[in-house]
């Protein structure tokens, strides 16, 4: 089927071009409209009790007030004249804006302790967009309403969907200066890797075709399911990382076959069979990879999985078809442009890859056992890894939300700004028993420790008994079909406190069930989202994990025939991952290097982040692995020789490896500048994981682990072998391996001049 490809693409290039030419204009106009369909939230689980309690209280039209307008005077408090007057003037202005459903005002409700501040100077109007308004545009009405509020007060809108809109908007502005930072250091690594300018361009070309096609992916798929608009930070840095992978090994390839006599057809056929087929496998690992992020029930995992599924697709397509294509008409001016001597052809024994491997495999058990030890050491800060979820302080700290967001923190009594609801949803009986039931339930929350003061429809109460009896503000903790409590915390909600008050709260809920005509009772909030979203993806974690173990060991037992080599690959990815792992705690959750990057310490790690830059670095790792392996196998069939196979495959690969990695590597680093932290910590962990990847996994420990396996690198079973031999998958020709002594394989191959192309790789 390749061979037939590679004829096709030679024979029909202006077509395939042309067709490739106008699949990226329809992409480019259709797919940058993807921002307009995805959503800036997904962290819960749908399923969970949390994400209940959150549907229950909009069925009663009584959902969270995204948006929250911080009001404070000027001068004096906020029950002076003036500022009444201003304050009940701002409320009618907000909701005249279209698209509000409800405004709870301080001054409008009946003055409640809740909605001012401790000092008297500031108070909240608590707003609710309707559901059928586009949030964005009710916010910027809001926004604009604040902005001329009347003297004595000065206003800023905080809440959820100011906190979730900061959020999308910064991201959009990083994503526009990574590229920016990216593309010019990446163009310049290319020319100083290929050496000249078509060369380089080559795989930008692919890029371009990866990223715009995965734009109209998410676009579409975004119009019928939700998608995380932070799936698109993926989006740019896979497509242009993994367009470079396949491209260098596809012109590599390319040069060598040219250089080996071939005509230019003879060597973009054989490129295809040859590199193409291994690039095809090494894309099928890392979309398996990703694609394990699809039995999470968080969307926001699930995001990454369509966004990285698709540009993995897309750039094995445009590596397979629309580069051989471009290929055909370039022809042999595949070194035209060239502004870098090319470098003199030398002995691959003589290669600074060889000469590594060869060291290595001199003293493998200690070079293996203290790379090892190293790693764990660097990984150790993540057993004390702390779990929440995304917040106002991963914004700027100049963002108009996180300011708002955090003077309700230090402002108001308890923390307001991390009430919790608790809903009891009714099925059944009167009023009367629901009222009889609220009471009770409200003052036992409220005597539970931690428990600033519970707020419902029969009054506020505070360490078990009745505070202030039931006000104007009280009717909206009643809705069609059931009643909520607002449960005000006075412990910081996000640890291991808080956690433990929701637990408590969550464990009344046995006497409540028993009440006549009370269904079930939910608790919700964001600490509440944290304990279920952890269940959830602890649940799913070891069915992700088995479909990443099985399909990697049977896509590696296709190539390598053995079944030690896809254990050891396992292995060592996942002590490739320790020391990122670690420095994401060390670095993002204990506030190391914060004010060097720019960014607040929140104390913990965001729930998803791990498991997600899990499967993204495991599945580039296994890129790289694939890479390698397929010219150690190669070599080995035909020589039978396992360290002259090994320190040959690592020759060949090990530039091609380590370019692509530094490339890649510069696209995830270069969103270490974003404004938000938890991008920020993808980026720079993921770049951190692939440069580890690449150097030190690839260059010391798969050396010192083939060579202390020997033979037994390639042993399976016979009915697997057959199984192999039938259907193995290998890049080289079908040589029969010989039987030759070490010492006349390894004169032989110090006699023969480098035939890769990337031998003429440079500066990496």
């Amino acid at each position: 089927m390749l061979t037939r490809l590679g004829h096709f693409t030679f024979r029909r290039r202006r077509l395939v071009l042309a067709v490739t030419a106008l699949f990226m204009v329809v992409a480019a106009v259709v797919g940058t409209r993807a921002f307009s369909v995805m959503q800036d939230e997904g962290f819960g689980d749908p399923s969970s009790e949390s994400e209940q309690a959150l549907d229950v209280r909009e069925d009663f039209g009584a959902g969270d007030p995204g948006i929250v307008v911080l009001a404070s005077a000027i001068d004096g408090g906020v029950d002076d004249p003036a500022a009444v007057r201003s304050g009940e003037a701002l409320t009618a202005a907000v909701e005249r804006v279209e698209g509000v459903a409800g405004v709870t005002s301080y001054w409008t409700a009946g003055t409640p302790p809740s909605l001012r501040a401790t000092s008297g100077e500031s108070a909240l109007l608590l707003v609710r967009a309707d559901d059928a308004a586009d949030t964005d545009d009710v916010l910027a009405g809001v926004e604009a309403v604040a902005e001329d509020v009347d003297a004595p007060l000065r206003a800023g809108v905080g809440g959820g969907d100011a906190v979730g809109s900061a959020f999308g908007e910064t991201i959009e502005g990083d994503l526009a200066r990574a590229e920016m930072i990216a593309v010019p250091i990446t163009l310049a690594l290319l020319v100083l890797v290929f050496g000249g300018l078509v060369a380089a361009a080559l795989p930008l070309f692919v890029g371009v075709i990866a990223v715009l096609g995965t734009f109209l992916s998410l676009f579409a798929i975004g119009s019928l399911a939700d998608v995380s608009v932070y799936s698109i930070n993926l989006t740019t840095a896979l497509g242009l990382g993994l367009a470079i992978d396949y491209s260098l090994f596809i012109v590599s390839r390319y040069r060598e076959e040219l250089r080996a006599g071939r005509d230019v057809e003879g060597a973009i056929v054989r490129t295809v069979e040859t590199a193409g087929r291994t690039i095809a496998l090494s894309g099928l690992t890392v979309a398996v990879s990703l694609s394990a992020l699809l039995v999470f029930p968080q969307y926001f995992l699930r995001s990454f999985a369509y966004a990285g599924v698709a540009v993995v697709v897309l750039a094995l397509v445009g590596s397979l078809v629309a580069l051989p294509a471009l290929l055909g008409v370039v022809g042999t001016r595949i070194d035209a442009l060239r502004v870098l001597r090319r470098r003199p052809t030398r002995r691959e024994a003589d290669g600074f890859w060889y000469r590594t491997a060869t060291k290595v495999m001199r003293r493998p058990l200690p070079i293996a056992l203290g790379v090892v030890a190293v790693l764990l050491i660097l990984g150790s800060p993540f057993l004390g890894v702390r779990f929440g979820n995304p917040d106002a302080r991963m914004l700027p700290e100049s963002a108009p939300a996180r300011v708002v967001s955090e003077e309700l923190q230090a402002g108001f009594a308890g923390d307001a700004s991390e009430a919790f609801p608790v809903v009891l949803r009714q099925t059944g009986g009167g009023d009367d028993d629901l009222a009889t039931v609220v009471d009770d339930l409200a003052a036992r929350v409220s005597a539970l420790a931690g428990v600033d003061r519970v707020e419902s429809s029969t009054g506020t109460y505070g360490g078990g008994e009745l505070m202030a009896p039931p006000g104007p503000q009280s009717q909206s903790y009643v809705g069609d079909g059931g009643e909520w409590l607002s449960v005000v915390p006075s412990i910081e909600m996000m640890s291991g406190d808080g956690e433990d008050l929701v637990a408590q709260v969550r464990a009344l809920d046995a006497d409540v069930l028993g009440a006549e005509g009370v269904a079930d009772v939910l608790v919700g909030g964001q600490t509440a989202s944290l304990v279920d979203s952890r269940g959830a993806i602890g649940d799913r974690l070891p069915l992700a994990l088995a479909i990443i173990a099985v399909t990697t060991t049977v896509l590696l037992f296709l190539m390598s025939g053995s079944l030690l080599v896809p254990l050891k690959a396992l292995v060592l990815n996942l002590l490739s991952l320790t020391a990122t792992f670690g420095a994401m705690v060390w670095i993002f959750q204990d506030g190391n290097l914060s004010g060097l990057l720019g960014f607040t310490a929140t104390g913990a790690i965001d729930t998803s982040m791990p498991i997600l830059m899990f499967c993204i670095a495991f599945g580039l790792s296994m890129d790289y692995e694939v890479f390698l392996l397929s010219r150690i196998k190669e070599e080995h069939d035909r020589t039978g020789d396992n360290e002259h196979a090994v320190a040959l495959g690592l020759e060949r690969t090990g530039r091609i490896v380590s370019a692509a990695a530094l490339l890649l590597s510069v696209t995830f680093f270069a969103f270490g500048t974003s404004g938000v932290s938890f991008i920020k910590m993808f980026g720079i962990g993921l770049g951190l994981a692939i440069l580890m990847d690449a150097v030190v996994i690839r260059g010391l420990l798969v050396p010192a682990f083939m060579k202390l396996a020997g033979e037994a690198n390639w042993w399976a079973p016979a009915p697997l072998r057959r199984l192999h031999d039938r259907f193995g998958i290998t890049e080289g020709e079908p040589i029969p391996a010989p039987v030759l002594p070490a010492a006349a394989v390894a004169a032989a191959a110090a006699a023969v001049p480098a035939e890769d192309a990337d031998r003429e790789v440079v500066g990496v």
